[in-house]
């Protein structure tokens, strides 16, 4: 399946299923969010603006979404260069283990890189296995603790 599987932009007429996937995001991190936040999310992934974030959209072969990124450039304290942060990545349970994840994972690569970032990070939870398998194959674990208020 992998070979079949592109990265793209998102763009306007994929709200339906980007809001399936989200919904699906954040579910599976046991949270909630209003649902006006979705119209906010997806209102700001759309935009050019600055300090916007940028949404990669993973499609099938018939370029039906099956999985989303969202990733952050942000500038750095430690370095003259900025940093991307990969906010959300999540993949359709039906597909997963297919190729979608690493081909979103390399898109965001390649977008830090055509940016100047020195440096891509994420965090997942800890119980998340299956992706966190996916993440030692392309990252490096750091050992920082997330503090949170």
């Amino acid at each position: 399946m992998a070979d079949a599987i592109t990265v793209r932009d998102l763009r306007a007429d994929d709200r339906a299923r980007w809001e399936e996937l989200f919904r699906g995001y954040i579910a599976f991190y046991k949270a909630e969010i209003p649902n006006s936040q979705y119209d906010v999310t997806f209102e700001r992934l759309l935009s050019d603006a600055p300090g916007t974030h940028h949404a990669f959209i993973a499609v099938d072969e018939n370029d039906q979404p099956i999985g989303l990124a969202h990733v952050l450039l942000h500038r750095s304290t430690w370095a003259p260069t900025g940093y991307v942060y990969l906010e959300d990545l999540f993949v359709d349970p039906s597909v997963r283990g297919g190729g979608a994840g690493r081909a979103l994972i390399h898109a965001t690569f390649a977008f830090a890189d055509a940016q100047g970032a020195t440096r891509t990070y994420w965090a997942t939870q800890d119980f998340n296995a299956q992706a966190r398998h996916l993440y030692d194959q392309l990252a490096t674990l750091s050992p920082f603790v997330q503090y949170r208020r």
